[in-house]
Order: C-alpha cells, then structure tokens, then sequence
C-alpha cells in the first residue's frame, strides 16, 4: 500500500525513526537502523521520488561504529512459524529468518531531523557540525 499510495502521490514523503545512526566515517555517516521495513520504504520512495525523513533524537547517533559492526538482531524464528500461538504454517525442515531490524543507506535519507536541528547530506559533515553548532543547522524541511 505504502508505494501505491507514494505511486499515486496521496502520500507526499515518508517519515521514520531510527535506533542507531552512523556517523564514524564519510562514506556511512547517516546510515540508519531502524525497524524492519524501513528501508523498504526508503528505497520506494526514493525511486518515486518522495522524500524520505528520520526523526530521532541525537541520543541515537553513533560516532564510533561503523556497517561491519553493526549486527542485525534476528529474533526467533517462532515468532512467525506459528499463528495464534500454535498453528503452526511453516512446513518442516524450512528455516526462517526473522531479522527486527534494517539499514537504510544515507543516499535514500532526505534529511535526519533532531531536537537540535536538522542534518542533509552529505552527513559525513552535517552531523557532526549539527552536533557541534546544534543552532546553525536549525532550518525548515
């Protein structure tokens, strides 16, 4: 539906959270995790030309890790083998991969909005002169 309706322009940009932002090297910095699923979102809108926005507190921007660090969670594959509880829809023998979250790379992130301001790319320099002079990098989306 999220495409359909970016597709048919009733959706006119898409806004998502984050859990961790990288800001170590150029290269990575205003790479997002997130959510399962937002980059699916990410990579619609960009090719649709919708903007994409992360909004999420500076708490979450990392300055020290980098992609190969970061290790996606996957959590138990029971989660979605069974319905209700106890169906269970997966025929034996098939495994299941349940990641929680996602990376979104930062060429399909339009800008990362904090509570001190706003960063575009490219990101290698905005975070962290929004993280140094958090007041000049207030402005409008």
């Amino acid at each position: 539906m999220a495409g359909h309706l970016m597709r048919e322009e009733k959706a006119t940009a898409v806004w998502a959270g984050a859990d961790r932002i990288l800001s170590s090297s150029s290269d990575e910095s205003g790479t997002v995790y997130n959510k399962i699923g937002t980059f699916g979102l990410a990579l619609m809108a960009h090719e649709l030309g919708v903007k994409m926005y992360v909004a999420a507190p500076t708490s979450t921007i990392d300055p020290s890790s980098k992609i190969r660090d970061v290790k996606i969670e996957q959590r138990k594959a029971s989660e979605v083998e069974a319905l209700f509880g106890g169906t269970v829809v997966v025929p034996k023998g098939v495994g299941v991969l349940n990641p929680a979250f996602d990376r979104t790379p930062p060429e399909y992130v339009s800008a990362i909005i904090t509570e001190i301001g706003t960063a575009r790319a490219p990101y290698g320099e905005s975070i962290p002169a929004l993280l140094k002079n958090p007041r000049s990098m207030v402005k409008r989306l």
